[in-house]
């Protein structure tokens, strides 16, 4: 891929000079979906496919960038005075967005760049390729500017871009799984602290396999923000009764005991999702130290029931995807991953059931959906480095 990048790049910006190559990858969540910003715990990991970029510094403050999954729309300028978002820059708000948000930490860009992307992420799929371009950029300002910022930084600082230069209210899993992916492990970071741990993801004879509904969708016009507010507002109530800092400081139990503060039924099983959700994805990594990887699945299974019925952000297509996974023999567990209204499912597959899988699965939704879907067997990868 880096000779394929650096090719472009000269044929695009003429010669290479400089320039340098980078790669960030994607992530997946295995378990723990609308937790991040309620407060409780996430288990993502990063992968081998995301976004290769290549930079060169400029001379000037002119910024100009250039993307191969969006070769029609040619190369589009900017300038570093010009760090405000715009319908018309597109993808480009992205790498805009961290280099605005590198100076408002304080760190001012002293120079320009030509910046040209290829992903290997399907585009809206839910695979974070957004927060993949935001650590890219973050990487590539520490490198060539000598930022003294950790892995850490870059994804507070992605996600300081995404919630208020692209005014996403994202919570901080997606940057966080991408700035610290470690290799064959998954991470179990506690978003109310950012505490955090690497579990080895060893699946004895079977893979992860995405499914993609190829139904796109789009982050700051999806109901993800009202979901956020819904949370809010269930929180407010039960503030009244509880002394807690957020929903992920409650377990069933204590949900249970003060829901009825909550003034509203959708409220309630908004909010009993987060919690619940919460507790899943801690007991599915003790599953997962015990080598039950059948009770991780089960607790996949029931993650999605919940996305469905309690927070409603499935839709037909991930259901349809989830729903006949689970007709399939060999598959461990599937659900939804991401924020929904679209995008992905992540299963655990046996290895002789893959082919089985991706046939079935992917015949059943085209019959019923009317277009395709995409299949991806995944391995988990490193975070973001230099080629």
């Amino acid at each position: 891929m880096k000779d394929i990048i650096l090719k472009k790049f000269v044929e695009v910006f003429g010669d290479a000079g400089d320039a340098r190559a980078y790669f960030a990858p994607g992530r997946v969540n295995l378990i723990g979906e609308h937790t991040d910003y309620n407060g409780g715990h996430v288990f993502p990991c990063a992968l081998t496919i995301g976004t290769y970029g290549v930079a060169r510094r400029r001379t000037d403050n002119k910024l100009r960038f250039f993307s191969m999954n969006f070769e029609r729309l040619g190369v589009i300028e900017s300038s570093l005075e010009e760090l405000v978002p715009s319908q018309g820059a597109g993808w480009t708000n992205y790498p805009k967005g961290v280099m605005w948000a590198f100076g408002e930490k304080g760190m001012k860009i002293p120079c320009g760049m030509d910046l040209l992307l290829n992903g290997n992420i399907p585009n809206g799929s839910g695979l974070s390729s957004s927060a993949s371009v935001e650590v890219l950029t973050g990487h590539i300002l520490r490198d060539f500017f000598g930022f003294d910022v950790s892995n850490q930084d870059l994804a507070l600082i992605g996600q300081y871009a995404e919630n208020h230069f692209n005014k996403v209210n994202c919570g901080i899993m997606d940057q966080f799984a991408i700035a610290m992916g470690k290799a064959d492990h998954a991470i179990f970071l506690d978003t109310a602290d950012l505490s955090y741990e690497y579990a080895p993801i060893a699946l004895k004879g079977a893979k992860i396999v995405i499914a993609c509904s190829n139904k796109k969708r789009g982050l700051g016009d999806s109901k993800y923000n009202e979901r956020r507010s819904e949370c809010e507002a269930a929180l407010a109530e039960l503030k009244q009764v509880t002394e807690i800092d957020s929903l992920g400081d409650l377990d069933e139990e204590a949900f249970e005991k003060y829901k009825s503060a909550i003034q509203d039924e959708v409220r309630v099983r908004r909010a009993k999702h987060a919690v619940y959700e919460n507790q899943r994805t801690i007991r599915a990594v003790k599953a997962l130290k015990a080598n039950d990887v059948e009770q991780f699945g089960q607790l996949m299974n029931a993650s999605h029931v919940s996305l469905r019925d309690d927070y409603e952000v499935t839709g037909v297509e991930l259901d349809t995807l989830v729903e006949e996974a689970w007709k399939i023999d060999g598959v461990i567990g599937s659900r939804m991953t991401g924020a929904g209204f679209g995008g992905c499912t992540v299963s655990i597959v046996k290895d002789e059931a893959i082919d089985t899988f991706i046939e079935k699965v992917g015949t059943a939704y085209k019959e019923k959906i009317g277009y395709a879907a995409d299949f991806y067997v995944v391995e988990i990868g490193d975070g973001p480095r230099s080629l």
